[in-house]
């Protein structure tokens, strides 16, 4: 919808702005029985589905050239959308895979294949993954966590949470119904999902909630080869990780040290036909929207419930989902490249180097830091990547998907998900490629990864109302601007300040700088904690880093739209507001406030302007009004 259809209440924007801003829209707005939300971010994301799935289909009908990857993923899309076939073919492409769990007599069957069981991704009681080693960023590491749990966090497990005894029979009723339809009785169906669930419920003690996963501090937790390998003697994860590494890596980073501490007492024979039920509940869940449909709708019961979505996605755009995400980096790069360019690029990439130059000052005019630490950020800031719009060239790992139109759906997809999985083992111990995208561009999003020092600002995310020339920079700098400062302050959040110029985890501040940084952040959380929202509280220490990232962002955006010839902080405050227009199901913002280390969208555009001097002269905001915060509460660190 045009940003100008509903009114802004000008009058409310001093007891609430993104009220104010938003109030109207949200009245009228409707979420779509096959959405969680409805706003500024779905709706870019709705946008580009709809014209994707147009290209898709003119891709097929060759009326859009395709050639290489490109081409790959077209057949892939026609094999999607084939629904007849998938009809026909029910559950029998995954009957294999299940007799591969059933045939397991013991933990040596598994452990005869445990390597091979890994890079197919079947399920096991621990995960292993690349990527750069903190402590030395500029090559790639092995590191080693736990499996994920059914419920969304450990925190759902705790003793009479309703959210267990509300999630958990849908899980248990959606799990049975899949077992039912894949050939077991519906007694055997239901042993085996209660088996599955009591050993999920022995690994949840163990596992870190998201407040504690939030920690990156915590995650550093080198350990021996030998060490990993002793947490149990049912498994030779000696051999297995030798097998996928095709070396015997002298260290493993542990994220989960407390879970692997404990993995010898999950891993005991009495457990081994729970875990058995585990796999097998995990992998009939996990293939089921490769297969029919109404393996689809059946399989996707429990996740509909946990975001409040009313109905699954229509078959169509389930159809181009399945296929784009498999390509997600060729689409990203035909999306970029054909509706964003090298124009677009440039002229973004410009603005994040301004953005970048408005920071340097800010950190050079700091007024408590020491030189010292101010000399270490301002390096840090000069090495920062920037990824602009989409990657100069595609992933070489797509070359090596090709679709084979005699196998199923499902067996092309595994092939590929294991070419994949052994592609990313082949890069341990190997230089980091900066270049990399973890996200595809045209993805409506953006990211700081600590580790590289880099920053992504895909081409999906670079429109209205975060960019557009029709908006004023005033507006831009609002929008943009402070999403592209957001992901700078997170080399300097509680996370990002941990690491160095080279994405090395390496204490730069001095210790008095450092303390001071703390008691920064302790405000921020202070700022935030215990927000009542949707019939619940904001976790401060869950959302501390994002929340320091969109002080900073709000904060030096601001400085760079100050500088503009047609300054207009009105619009800078409003556009910011817009940006986080959301409307959400009850149940979808229940499980953002549990898991997601973002503060709720409304918070995040009405609580962070409270920080901003100018928004008080801006608004004529007063003691009186309900957005005053006293300037002795007012979070200011960068």
């Amino acid at each position: 919808m045009p940003k100008d259809e509903f009114p802004i209440n000008q009058a409310q924007i001093k007891d609430d702005i993104y009220a104010a801003v938003n109030g109207e829209w949200i009245e009228h707005a409707t979420i779509p029985a096959d959405h969680s939300t409805v706003g500024g971010f779905m709706d870019l994301v709705d946008d580009i589905d709809k014209t994707l799935m147009h290209d898709s289909d003119e891709l097929v009908a060759g009326n859009i050239p395709a050639k290489n990857e490109l081409a790959e993923y077209v057949k892939l899309f026609q094999m999607t959308n084939d629904f007849e076939k998938r009809e026909h073919d029910g559950a029998t492409p995954l009957k294999p895979i299940i007799d591969k769990i059933k045939n397991l007599k013991d933990y040596s069957d598994l452990n005869n294949q445990l390597s091979d069981w890994m890079l197919a991704g079947l399920p096991v009681p621990f995960d292993f993954g690349i990527d750069p080693d903190m402590k030395h960023a500029e090559k790639n590491a092995l590191f080693a966590g736990s499996p994920a749990l059914f419920l969304p966090d450990k925190t759902y497990y705790e003793k009479d949470n309703p959210a267990y005894q509300q999630l958990m029979p849908i899980f248990t009723s959606m799990n049975e119904k899949l077992l039912t339809m894949v050939g077991y009785s519906e007694a055997d169906a239901k042993k085996l999902v209660d088996q599955a669930k009591q050993f999920d419920a022995l690994v949840a003690p163990f596992v870190k909630s998201a407040e504690e996963s939030a920690d990156y501090s915590k995650m550093y937790n080198p350990q021996s080869l030998t060490e990993v390998a002793s947490s149990t003697t049912q498994l030779d994860l000696q051999k297995a990780i030798s097998d996928l590494v095709n070396a015997e890596p002298e260290k493993i980073i542990v994220t989960e040290p407390n879970y692997f501490k404990h993995l010898n007492e999950l891993l005991t024979d009495e457990n081994f036909d729970l875990i058995k039920a585990w796999m097998l509940v995990k992998v009939v869940k996990g293939y089921s929207s490769l297969l029919s449909e109404e393996f689809r709708q059946v399989g996707g019961t429990y996740s509909r419930a946990l975001s409040g979505k009313k109905e699954a996605t229509n078959q169509k755009k389930a159809a181009y989902y399945l296929a784009s995400g498999t390509f997600d980096q060729v689409i990203g790069d035909y999306y970029g490249r054909k509706y964003f360019g090298e124009k677009a690029k440039a002229d973004v990439h410009q603005m994040v180097e301004k953005m970048i130059k408005v920071y340097q000052d800010r950190l050079e005019n700091n007024d408590w830091l020491s030189p010292e630490t101010k000399k270490m950020a301002v390096k840090k800031l000069s090495t920062l990547g920037i990824n602009v719009g989409y990657p100069d060239q595609i992933d070489p790992l797509y070359t090596k998907f090709k679709v084979d139109q005699q196998e199923s759906l499902l067996e092309n997809i595994t092939r590929f998900n294991k070419i994949a999985t052994a592609d990313s083992f082949a890069k341990w111990d190997q230089p980091v490629d900066k270049t990399k995208w973890e996200m595809s561009a045209a993805m409506v999003n953006a990211y700081y990864h600590p580790f590289m020092n880099i920053i992504v600002f895909p081409a999906a995310i670079l429109q209205a109302p975060f960019y557009s020339l029709d908006q004023s920079s005033s507006e831009n700098f609002g929008g943009i601007g402070a999403v592209i400062a957001h992901e700078i302050s997170h080399a300097f959040d509680n996370n990002g300040s941990l690491f160095d110029e080279t994405g090395s985890l390496n204490n730069w501040w001095t210790k008095e700088d450092h303390e001071q940084f703390t008691k920064f952040a302790q405000q921020m959380i202070d700022q935030f904690n215990d927000i009542p929202f949707a019939g619940s509280k904001v976790n401060g220490k869950l959302t501390v880093s994002e929340n320091i990232a969109d002080a900073g962002g709000l904060s030096c955006a601001e400085a760079a739209a100050k500088q503009e010839a047609d300054a207009d902080l009105e619009a800078f405050f409003i556009n910011w507001s817009r940006i986080w227009r959301m409307k959400a199901t009850p149940e979808y913002q229940q499980l953002l406030l549990s898991i997601d280390v973002h503060a709720p969208a409304p918070l995040r555009a009405s609580e962070q302007v409270k920080n901003l001097d100018d928004f008080y002269t801006t608004f004529n905001v007063t003691e009186k009004d309900h957005m005053y915060l006293e300037p002795s509460k007012r979070v200011k660190i960068w």
